[in-house]
């Protein structure tokens, strides 16, 4: 099996859709061979991350959670201050959360390159 290397320009895209087409790359769906249980996917690189379109209002409002399991100790952190920080960090984490929950997920998300 070969896998291919596509470069996808994030300018102007919305950040839903542009996971949505990476996802599909990196299962490999694009593809006549697909099985679902096989890795089959190519090498996606992103460029131009930091010009790429939010929908709403969803830079101020939305919030990513994390808990460190001791007792009140949960962080909300707004999108904004982690696009701000890394943009990569926001579509890594919006690709990661589609791709299916399974062994292969750790695999296909080591395949996209942000740059």
């Amino acid at each position: 099996m070969k896998r291919e290397t596509y470069t996808i320009d994030a300018a102007g895209k919305s950040l839903g859709r542009l996971a949505t087409e990476i996802v599909v790359l990196l299962r490999g769906k694009h593809k006549p061979s697909f099985v679902p249980n096989q890795d089959r996917g190519d090498f996606v690189t992103v460029k131009n991350i930091n010009k790429i379109n939010f929908t709403g209002k969803k830079l101020i409002q939305k919030k990513y959670f994390r808990h460190s399991e001791f007792i009140g100790k949960g962080k909300e952190i707004p999108m904004k201050e982690i696009f701000r920080d890394s943009p990569q960090k926001v579509l890594k984490r919006a690709v990661f959360g589609m791709l299916p929950k399974n062994k292969l997920r750790s695999r296909q998300i080591k395949r996209l390159k942000v740059e």
